[in-house]
């Protein structure tokens, strides 16, 4: 419990994402808290891991919290953490695909009466582009590529705790099926118990730059790849550039629909952010 912050703005981030981390640097280094007459910003930053909350933590954040937490647990900080006061707004920058997430994130910020705002990172437009199958879920892949894409080599570039939903279709084999994963041990675990061998595996941290995912691929003689719309911050329009000019199908899994979202207050990006602190 924090006592005594009451000349500050006091700020709850759900993050964990890139976005977030930018969001703690503009609070900190750049956004005048006096225009909305406090002195200082009080930032509490949760992740859902310890290398999150380091980022966190560097980047400026006064408190963080590095774990998974349960929606009893958030509400609890929202309703203790300061000796009688509240937060002044709950700022979720979860990532796009994180819908448990943000739902939590509206319903606890409801009922702690704490204004949310939804840092909703932008949609890019990749309508122009012939060769992208849009699905909605990844469900729906598996039977996509039995359809559409038997036998053909697959690179899965949509994160590692997805591919097990990919690989539930029974028909798509795993001589053809490639997977870039961050190169820590729990990524490389999780593919091995999906079948998935050292051969298969191409571990890799970073947002990578065109040019260097045609050469990967070229390399592993990929035919289609498999993305997810987490817009450029994510490093989508790479992926989709590379393999467009290289030919290769492109299966775009959408982003989920959050209910009730379009009735709170989304921003997508930093100036949307300024703006609507200032009305508060």
């Amino acid at each position: 419990m924090i006592k005594n912050f009451k000349s500050g703005f006091k700020i709850f981030l759900m993050g964990g994402t890139k976005d977030s981390i930018n969001i703690i640097n503009f609070l900190k280094k750049e956004y005048d808290f006096s225009n909305l007459g406090f002195d200082s910003v009080f930032i509490l930053t949760t992740t859902t891991t310890d290398y999150g909350g380091k980022l966190a933590k560097q980047a400026g954040s006064d408190e963080v919290i590095s774990k998974p937490m349960k929606k009893d647990e958030i509400l609890e900080i929202l309703n203790t953490y300061f000796d009688g006061e509240k937060f002044d707004v709950f700022i979720d920058a979860t990532h796009p695909f994180a819908e448990n997430a943000t739902l939590t994130a509206i319903e606890v910020a409801k009922i702690a009466n704490v204004k949310y705002i939804r840092f909703e990172r932008p949609v890019f437009d990749y309508s122009f582009y012939e060769n992208i199958y849009s699905v909605d879920s990844f469900k729906e892949i598996g039977k996509l590529i039995t359809s559409n894409f038997k036998c053909k080599n697959i690179l899965h570039l949509a994160g590692v705790n997805t591919i097990k939903s990919v690989l539930n279709s029974k028909q798509i084999s795993k001589k053809n099926f490639f997977v870039r994963v961050l190169p820590v041990k729990s990524s490389i675990e999780k593919c091995n118990d999906f079948g998935i061998n050292g051969e298969h595996i191409i571990a890799m941290q970073g947002i990578f730059s065109k040019n260097f995912n045609k050469e990967l691929m070229k390399e592993f003689n990929i035919q289609v790849i498999i993305t997810k719309e987490s817009g450029d911050i994510g490093g989508v329009p790479s992926k989709i550039a590379a393999a467009h000019e290289l030919g290769i199908d492109i299966i775009l899994v959408n982003r989920p629909k959050i209910p009730n979202l379009n009735e709170n207050t989304v921003v997508n990006d930093l100036n949307h952010l300024e703006e609507t602190l200032s009305l508060l």
